[in-house]
């Protein structure tokens, strides 16, 4: 067996090996550069290599590397602080080291909160067609998604799968026994699709008239990644009672975080819950840093501009390559278009041209690039995406 094959075989990588990173770019061991416009998909926030998180990792490993939670974690408290004070519905965090246990968290919050409040059959979550919630038993079940759950049978009870978007179904689906509505403010796998702003104040007013909670998942929205620290954000009115956080919060190091309303947070009492790795030093350590970085209102405002400039230049490429394009995606650096052609294939051209993308549903080509690119990047990305539309054109169209 080759070297490397001992891995499960759950990802198909392509043969380049990159082996370090400088700001928006990768390099493999030859020497090629690639533009990196996927960054881990939505994690390297701060691009490759970033001197602040850096730093804060090399100072905390020269201190102490892991405590677990049974001892004090100063660390995990202040950037829990710093949470709460940028969002008004927080009071309380468990920090995870990733965005499937974020949401695991937020999901039996959710239902320890009914619990505690005399409301036992209060079980149920309601999800949403197109979403993705992470790979464990109970996220792939939350997604609902038939190709996350062939092999994994039986399903497991207490998740309700609507229509995205549809209001009048999701008003019949409420009952008794609902816990929660579980909702991606942008959906990232499901093909970059933004919550329109009245959606997100209906689902709010949903939950207030029904005793419901509002779970948001932005796990891959979050962390600045549409031009304000969280995707909500962009609604006045629409907080959520406990959301999901992982990916871009450590810039590249494995952290995720539930972070609850006060009433839901009080029932999290010990016994209930518990993460080995969750919330350790150096985990928190990097946290701190990127938040640092991500919270400054200069680069939230550089993201804006060049999620502007993106979106012009796209809607040029959408004129320009009407046989190609169907029409553009997502929110702030979130963002990508629904081809005409195979993503995938359009994908590989990318590749072949030094320029790393990604793939999602409904035949969406997805780019995530790293928060501090600028103008030069943007061109250099819009020049390779031009000379692959070209060749995409020779392709057949796409079907389903």
């Amino acid at each position: 067996m080759a070297h490397g094959d001992h891995l499960y075989d759950t990802y198909n990588p392509p043969k380049q090996n990159f082996i370090r990173g400088e700001g928006a770019y990768l390099y493999t061991e030859n020497g090629n550069k690639y533009l990196d416009f996927i960054a881990g998909i939505s994690v390297n926030c701060l691009g490759h290599n970033h001197p602040s998180p850096k730093k804060a990792l090399i100072d905390q490993a020269n201190k102490v590397w892991h405590l677990s939670g049974m001892f004090q974690l100063p660390g995990a408290k202040a950037l829990a602080e710093k949470y709460c004070q940028a969002l008004p519905f927080a009071e309380k965090v468990f920090f995870t080291n990733s965005g499937a246990e974020a949401l695991e968290c937020a999901m039996k919050s959710a239902r320890k909160y009914h619990y505690d409040n005399g409301s036992p059959e209060k079980v149920d979550i309601i999800t949403f067609q197109g979403a993705f919630h992470g790979r464990t038993f109970a996220t792939i079940n939350a997604g609902g998604n038939p190709k996350y759950l062939k092999g994994f049978g039986p399903t497991l009870p207490g998740f309700i799968h609507l229509p995205f978007a549809d209001h009048d179904a999701l008003e019949k689906a409420i009952s008794k026994t609902t816990a929660a509505i579980l909702i991606e403010p942008v959906q990232g796998e499901g093909g970059l699709r933004p919550v329109p702003d009245q959606c997100l104040l209906g689902l709010r007013k949903v939950c207030d008239d029904n005793d419901i909670l509002l779970i948001y998942d932005e796990v891959q929205c979050g962390a600045g990644r549409t031009g304000r620290l969280f995707a909500h954000q962009w609604v006045e009115g629409a907080e959520p009672d406990i959301m999901a956080v992982a990916k871009g919060v450590g810039g590249g190091f494995p952290i995720g975080a539930c972070i609850a309303s006060g009433k839901v947070g009080a029932g999290m009492v010990p016994g209930t819950h518990g993460s080995t790795y969750g919330g350790n030093p150096l985990a928190t350590a990097v946290g701190n840093a990127v938040w640092d970085e991500i919270s400054k209102p200069a680069f939230l405002k550089n993201v804006n501009i060049i999620s502007d400039l993106i979106k012009k230049e796209f809607e040029q490429l959408k004129h320009d390559f009407p046989d190609v394009v169907q029409e553009l995606r997502g929110k702030g650096l979130l963002c990508g278009m629904k081809l005409k052609k195979p993503a995938l294939e359009v994908r590989k051209m990318m590749l072949e041209k030094f320029m790393l993308g990604g793939s999602a549903g409904d035949n969406v080509l997805r780019l995530a690039p790293p928060l501090i690119i600028n103008e030069t990047h943007v061109t250099e990305a819009v020049n390779i995406l031009r000379a692959c539309f070209e060749e995409a054109k020779k392709l057949d169209d796409f079907e389903g």
